[in-house]
Parts: C-alpha cells; sequence; structure tokens
C-alpha cells in the first residue's frame, strides 16, 4: 500500500510532507497480486469507481499509472521509482464509502 498517511519517520519525504501538507488526503495506491494482466481485470470489473488519470473530483477515479500517466516513461526507470505494472491509483471522491468498498471487493473478485 502507497499512502503518504504510512510515511515512516525518519524517511526524507515524510519531513517534505509534514513540512507541506496537513493531513494525507484521499489518494492512495497498491500493487494487485500478479501484474498487468490482474490489474486491468480489477479495473474492467468496477462499477462505481471511473477509471480516469485525474487525481480528483466529486467522484472517485482509479487509474493504472504504467499504461496512463507514466506511459512515456521508461520501464526500468518506472521500476526504479516502484512505478509497477500491477500499480493500481485510487483518488477517492463523495461516494458512500460501502458502495466504493463493495466496488472494490467485487472488482478484486475477479483478480
Amino acid at each position: 500500500m502507497h499512502y503518504l498517511g504510512f510515511l515512516k519517520e525518519g524517511d526524507p519525504r515524510k519531513t517534505v510532507f509534514n513540512r507541506q501538507c496537513s493531513a494525507p488526503g484521499s489518494t492512495f495506491a497498491f500493487d494487485v497480486k500478479g501484474g498487468e494482466k490482474e490489474a486491468f481485470a480489477l479495473l474492467d470489473h468496477l462499477q462505481i469507481m471511473k477509471v480516469a488519470v485525474s487525481l480528483g473530483g466529486t467522484e472517485t477515479l482509479i487509474s493504472h499509472p504504467a499504461s496512463m500517466t507514466h506511459s512515456g516513461v521508461a520501464r526500468e526507470l518506472r521500476e526504479e521509482i516502484g512505478l509497477s505494472e500491477a500499480l493500481i491509483r485510487i483518488s477517492i471522491g463523495i461516494e458512500n464509502v460501502e458502495d466504493l468498498i463493495s466496488d472494490l471487493v467485487q472488482g478484486l473478485e475477479y483478480v
């Protein structure tokens, strides 16, 4: 799980985060077990979350950065910075949290 709220003390990014932010926010990322095929299967089976490259608005958006926002970045560099083919990024909107959880759970059932 990749989330600013999980940065550890001593991590240089934590110092920047503490200086610039008052809270971690509603965007996080995680790696789907398997890889790109499994990540796409998850995306293909969502009903509420919308696949889009933006990081937010009022609706929950989900993306596959390796093939969307970072597709122009060399694979070697993506791997070096921890952006795998299995990575999924979510920006939470204002929908009912139980609906979002159910959507994600049912999508993960296809993986």
